[in-house]
């Protein structure tokens, strides 16, 4: 039984095999409403959302749940290397735990680029009726030269420039996380992988947001989705916007969260 307690606006810390995860909540518990659990980027964190959590609260009416996956920000990190499959690791072995503690009864997924993928994988494995739609922010399904070359730039940065410093600021161990992170996508190895399969058992719908100066993916990753997707599926494909829609087009991204909400809440009803 989960000892879980729900406070809004309060951060705290939450339990999973054995790794101390940090977390924070807004708006209404799991008990009064659905709840929107999100999932940063490849380095992102908590603090890295700013107030889009919040934002996405008031604007839905609903609980956001949002905490930092093993090796980001203050939460533990795993004493495993990183793997060229950490995103599907989470999403089948770490997520269903994070999300079987706080008690859900109706929950949406909302990720941003990694975290999109994890929400994708989430939703096209494990059988969880109570899951009502997922919103993928720049989502990932498979790798591109554009995200390649930019990790590779994001790299020299790191090593040379002042990224490090910047990271160090919203993370215990920095190094950990770039690196993990960057060297996996840099792997040889990575070029081939392509999570596009999951699509094909996404059974809620789907809400898919992307720049269209994504530096990190391009429209293909959308196309994707609306060729192989039988649920139904909203696309916004967003002008003057790079990786980052929650911050570059932040009023049209919320609009668009709030009306998607406000349409599965009509479904429920």
């Amino acid at each position: 039984m989960s000892n879980f307690n729900w406070s809004d606006d309060e951060r705290g810390s939450l339990t999973v095999d054995g790794m101390t995860l940090e977390y924070q909540c807004h708006g209404p518990s799991p008990r009064a409403m659905p709840t929107i659990v999100m999932l940063h980027e490849g380095l992102g964190c908590i603090e890295l959302w700013r107030d889009f959590p919040k934002k996405i609260s008031e604007a839905t009416g609903y609980g956001v749940f949002v905490y930092s996956r093993p090796g980001y920000g203050k939460s533990d990190c795993e004493n495993s290397p990183w793997s060229l499959d950490y995103m599907a690791y989470h999403a089948k072995f770490v997520l269903p735990k994070v999300l079987n503690e706080l008690s859900l009864k109706k929950f949406l997924l909302l990720g941003h680029s990694d975290g999109a993928s994890i929400s994708a994988l989430y939703a096209g494995n494990i059988e969880d009726h109570r899951l009502l739609g997922i919103i993928l922010l720049a989502p990932h399904f498979f790798a591109e030269d554009i995200c390649i070359a930019s990790i590779e730039e994001a790299t020299i940065s790191f090593n040379e420039g002042g990224l490090k410093e910047k990271l160090e600021k919203y993370h215990i161990n920095a190094s950990y996380c770039f690196t993990g992170w960057s060297q996996t996508w840099l792997d040889p190895s990575f070029r081939s992988w392509d999570i596009t399969d999951c699509i094909d058992y996404f059974r809620v719908p789907v809400l898919a947001i992307q720049g269209e100066d994504d530096q990190y993916g391009t429209m293909r990753q959308l196309d994707e989705i609306a060729a192989r997707c039988y649920s139904p599926l909203i696309q916004l494909r967003l002008k003057n916007c790079r990786h980052s829609p929650q911050f570059d087009q932040s009023y049209k991204t919320v609009s668009a969260i709030s009306s998607f909400c406000e349409r599965l809440s009509s479904f429920e009803s």
